[in-house]
């Protein structure tokens, strides 16, 4: 066989076996409702995630005692930095007097109160519905005793699409940003 033949059949081969292209996703900032009355300075810790989030493809389910895993889906960006990223600016639009800053900020100011947020779960129920699951911690400088709640929500996704998943998502983080938001008003 010719040098080019075997050369070109190589190729074909690679690429017969090569994955398709990664879809890749993110979460989108959600608008909410201002609130007036807020400390001055946020910091915004690192955000913990449950063991089986943290990884770049999407997890579809924890149900059954199974993970099912998008192997092709896959988060833009590390997944706790990015509920992070989306947080701060969600809490800075629904807190203007405010100053919100990411703990691994390059601006180091006085944090007047600071936000803990553990994503406990953050997938779809057999019946399709997208549970998140989040404990949260405001930590006050002026108050002995942080103030802590447990949320979780619940939303359809609008189809079984993964960009849906995502949208889902986005609009249940939107929702603890209003009740970050809340619990940081004064």
């Amino acid at each position: 066989m010719r040098p080019l033949a075997v050369a070109m059949l190589s190729a074909a081969g690679l690429a017969a076996c090569s994955s398709p292209n990664p879809r890749i996703y993110t979460i989108g900032v959600q608008p909410g409702a201002v609130i007036s009355g807020s400390v001055k300075n946020i910091e915004l810790r690192d955000i913990g995630l449950a063991g089986y989030l943290d990884r770049p493809e999407i997890v579809r389910s924890s149900s059954g005692y199974r993970l099912q895993i998008m192997a092709n889906d896959m988060w833009g960006e590390p997944l706790g930095g990015m509920i992070g990223r989306v947080l701060a600016v969600e809490l800075a639009q629904r807190l203007p007097a405010s100053n919100v800053y990411s703990e691994r900020s390059a601006i180091s100011v006085v944090a007047d109160a600071v936000v803990e947020v553990n994503v406990q779960r953050m997938d779809e129920e057999p019946d399709g519905d997208l549970t998140f699951l989040a404990q949260v911690a405001v930590k006050f400088r002026d108050r002995p005793q942080p103030l802590t709640r447990t949320f979780t929500i619940r939303k359809p996704p609008a189809s079984t699409s993964v960009a849906d998943e995502a949208a889902a998502e986005s609009l249940a983080i939107g929702e603890l940003a209003d009740g970050l938001a809340a619990m940081l008003a004064r």
